[in-house]
């Protein structure tokens, strides 16, 4: 096992670098950094002496690699709106998409687990048919529709939410949170809502699918040929063995919604992370847009590793395989 561990983390070191080296190479070609801090107003001459204090004329790998030593002591660039280390500014947006993603997750969860050991159980039944085709609508809609559709009726027309913003948030150990606050839930409902609508349906029919397969086994045969419970059966014998799949995908989909925030966080003017990307974007804040990439890079490198490790545990398999 410990052979197996530190492979993933070989390989989640390199995945990072690759990540890093694509990262940086933006941030060359994304203009000229001189131009931003000095203005128009400063001479060529000036300009080029600029250049050479910063490092700028020195070769790529040179630059790549200064780039790589300040990564790892957490400096990746400073953003030329906010004046301070990109690290800073993205570290200050995170509580709000950290805690848009964890309310999504927790809906995806209490949602899908007993729809689709519902739908894979009655398959037949209404009410499964009604889900499965809910499903198939969900993951139709983009999440940018829902968010609108979501405004105009709970906002425009029924006035029961608010349409923008994160509400009322208090600081607890310099993290702006709105988990204490009325007001920070009742802003925090649509966007989650919205958020986990692009995911829900996908877990759903996951679950139902391999929930399924694994009903037609013959050790579930055994099980109700020995006279066990349904509910034993169903969520001991059955939902247990179709996790593997689920946590799979669940680790892969769970750095997807930190990207999807993105599209979220616009529409209801959540600042996070997400919204704040699309600021750098638009004011052509070229280091704050390669920190954005590294550490949402960052993040779905530990979560895959980490999921990897869980899967290795579940299923000793997994490990044997990864020898050959």
């Amino acid at each position: 096992m410990f052979a197996f561990i530190v492979r993933r983390i070989v390989q989640a070191i390199i995945v990072m670098l690759i990540i890093s080296c694509i990262g940086f190479a933006i941030k060359q070609s994304f203009g000229d950094p001189v131009r931003e801090i000095t203005g128009v107003s400063v001479s060529a001459e000036e300009r080029e002496k600029i250049r050479d204090e910063l490092g700028l004329n020195d070769p790529f790998l040179i630059q790549f690699g200064r780039f790589l030593q300040g990564a790892v002591k957490g400096d990746i660039g400073k953003s030329f709106f906010y004046k301070k280390s990109a690290l800073e500014v993205i570290l200050s947006k995170a509580p709000a998409t950290l805690e848009l993603v964890l309310c999504s997750a927790i809906l995806i969860v209490l949602f899908s687990v007993p729809l689709g050991i519902y739908s894979a159980i009655r398959p037949k039944s209404i009410f499964s048919k009604f889900v499965m085709g809910g499903s198939t609508l969900g993951v139709s809609i983009p999440v940018f529709l829902t968010a609108i559709m979501m405004i105009y009726i709970f906002s425009v027309q029924l006035h029961w939410l608010p349409s923008y913003g994160r509400g009322e948030t208090v600081n607890l150990g310099g993290w702006r949170t709105g988990f204490l606050t009325a007001d920070g839930w009742l802003h925090l409902i649509m966007p989650s809502i919205a958020l986990s609508s692009i995911m829900l349906p996908l877990f759903i029919r996951l679950i139902r699918s391999e929930m399924m397969e694994v009903l037609e086994n013959d050790y579930i045969k055994y099980a109700w040929a020995k006279g066990l419970t349904p509910k034993r059966v169903w969520i001991v014998h059955a939902f247990k063995n179709t996790l593997l799949p689920v946590i799979t995908v669940g680790g892969v989909q769970l750095g997807t919604m930190i990207a999807f925030t993105i599209l979220t966080e616009t529409v209801f003017q959540w600042q996070g992370m997400g919204f704040m990307f699309i600021e750098a974007v638009e004011r052509g804040d070229a280091p704050l847009m390669v920190a954005y990439l590294v550490v949402v890079g960052f993040i779905f490198v530990i979560v895959n590793t980490v999921v990897d490790v869980i899967y290795g545990l579940v299923n000793p398999q997994v490990r044997i395989t990864g020898r050959k």
